[in-house]
């Protein structure tokens, strides 16, 4: 399994999103309240955010646990950003262990993490993976079924998919493929499309932005639970909650 959070909203230092809180993704890599699969997240964490100038996100990756990297703890102490996608990760069995496979996944302006697995992994995953063209395949950063995911999040992206069709589409074929879980984040960096498909995802938005997570980070009254099969679509001002609908599977075309 994993945890994830993303965040839109003024500048803000990444430890006040990730360490500083009480039940914050800090915590959560090791001591999670809500994750339904697995005890712990301490096979490697990524960080993802984007600067005022540049956008292009930067990236911050490995393959420990979140708690036991130092260099991080500064990284977070002295930056600031105004859009971040953050996970820990608890691997899947049969995928790689390296930093490669720790989201956040990026291509150009996106930023994607997955939270869940595809069940019966790789063998369940043969017709999804046959729906890419072989480049694509060849190209995963990867050998992890979130690699997959987002391989196929991507070819609906660039096959000028919204991001939230993207993301609809590719839940309702990797549900109708295999079981398994698939709670997905993604941003541009200027909004944040989600997904809830076998997990949970909680949104907060005031004063401080919008941050979409996958467990509330602490014990306010002001998150909100997001329906399983739900798509959620968030600015740093507004949250748009809709139901995924199995129409939304046909194939992108190329």
């Amino acid at each position: 399994m994993c945890r994830h959070l993303a965040f839109l909203g003024p500048p803000t230092p990444l430890a006040t999103l990730i360490s500083a809180p009480d039940h914050g993704l800090l915590r959560q890599s090791w001591s999670p309240r809500l994750q339904r699969n697995g005890t712990m997240n301490a096979d490697g964490f990524g960080v993802g955010w984007y600067a005022a100038d540049d956008p292009l996100p930067a990236r911050y990756r490995r393959a420990v646990p979140m708690w036991t990297d130092q260099s991080f703890a500064d990284v977070a102490r002295v930056t600031s950003s105004g859009a971040v996608l953050a996970a820990v990760r608890s691997a899947t069995t049969g995928t790689t262990p390296d930093e490669a496979a720790a989201a956040p996944y990026t291509s150009g302006k996106w930023l994607f993490s997955h939270n869940g697995r595809i069940d019966d992994w790789p063998r369940s995953a043969e017709d999804l993976a046959a729906t890419l063209p072989p480049a694509r395949l060849l190209a995963l950063e990867a050998r992890v079924d979130s690699a997959l995911l987002w391989a196929l999040v991507l070819h609906r992206l660039d096959s000028l998919d919204s991001a939230a069709d993207a993301l609809a589409h590719v839940v309702t074929a990797a549900t109708a493929a295999s079981t398994g879980r698939y709670n997905f984040l993604l941003t541009d960096g200027d909004t944040i499309a989600a997904t809830t498909a076998g997990d949970t995802l909680f949104w907060r938005s005031d004063a401080r932005g919008t941050v979409v997570a996958s467990e509330p980070s602490d014990d306010d009254a002001d998150w909100h639970e997001v329906p399983d099969r739900s798509l959620l679509v968030a600015t740093p001002h507004a949250v748009d909650i809709s139901p995924i609908h199995p129409a939304e599977t046909e194939a992108p075309p190329g």
